[in-house]
């Protein structure tokens, strides 16, 4: 049994097939957690995990390359795959903590800082930081309300993560997509947190820092629709491939497969109750 605990079915490149994606899945023994980079798209996640009885959960959160407007525009928004202006989504936390409240969620996610897109001045970058840090916070507020274990994104972003979570308590949570160095991930593995990780690990050289992550604090996750390994590379990424990371994982340790699996989807379990 494996749990991709990150995937993105809930995005518009399942619309045609999403429910043969699912079978697909649960068939082979992989379960799925739905995450969240809106509203709409996270309420899309929950009314797909209340189909299944098992093996199917969600995660509702704002992302932060959700909250550019009135600082720069996108030209295409990254998670959907169409062309749109990005917008702040008009949050409203009531909304997100009332869909966070469904016994189908399992965290509150993907939430975090995300500096790799940026305006062309120094003032508006500072703003975008500003923005983002806020509803950071403030859906850091709705995690620790309802008890709920957070998945963080951070992309070149990892000192000012590093010092938000210096500053509060008691969160459980997960790194997702982790391209930081080893020593961000020593800083985060001492708060306590998981470190997620996915197809990046093929792009980028994590050898030195996966074979110092402790198995007990590995979660394994497809990011799908993207990140597909290259095994499958002509192929849209999905849940099924998660099996990749844990083959690419257990050769870079040097350790078995089986314990990959069996380890990655103990610490899953922990980590989101299911």
């Amino acid at each position: 049994m494996f749990i991709d605990s990150h995937a993105h079915l809930n995005f518009n490149a399942y619309k045609k097939d999403l429910d043969k994606v699912i079978k697909r899945a649960l068939e082979e023994g992989v379960w799925i957690i739905n995450v969240g980079s809106k509203y709409d798209n996270s309420k899309k996640a929950v009314e797909i995990a209340k189909k299944y009885e098992k093996g199917v959960y969600a995660a509702v959160g704002l992302h932060p390359i959700h909250l550019s407007e009135g600082i720069f525009k996108l030209k295409k928004d990254p998670h959907e795959q169409e062309e749109k202006d990005t917008t702040a989504d008009d949050f409203d936390i009531e909304k997100y903590k009332e869909l966070a409240k469904s016994e189908k969620v399992v965290a509150i996610g993907e939430i975090g800082l995300d500096y790799y897109y940026r305006p062309k001045t120094k003032t508006r970058m500072e703003l975008l930081k500003s923005r983002q840090k806020e509803f950071f916070i403030k859906q850091l507020d709705i995690a620790k309300e309802l008890n709920l274990p957070v998945i963080f994104h951070c992309r070149m972003a990892h000192q000012d993560m590093i010092d938000i979570l210096g500053f509060q308590t008691s969160f459980r949570g997960v790194m997702h997509c982790f391209t930081g160095t080893l020593e961000d991930a020593k800083k985060y593995l001492e708060m306590g947190f998981y470190i997620g990780l996915n197809g990046i690990i093929f792009k980028l050289d994590l050898d030195k820092t996966i074979k110092e992550i402790p198995l007990e604090k590995i979660l394994i996750e497809t990011d799908c629709p993207y990140l597909t390994p290259p095994e499958e590379e002509k192929k849209r990424n999905e849940p099924l491939f998660v099996k990749y990371i844990a083959q690419k994982i257990a050769k870079i340790k040097n350790i078995d497969y089986s314990k990959v699996v069996n380890d990655t989807t103990d610490n899953a379990r922990k980590l989101f109750g299911i």
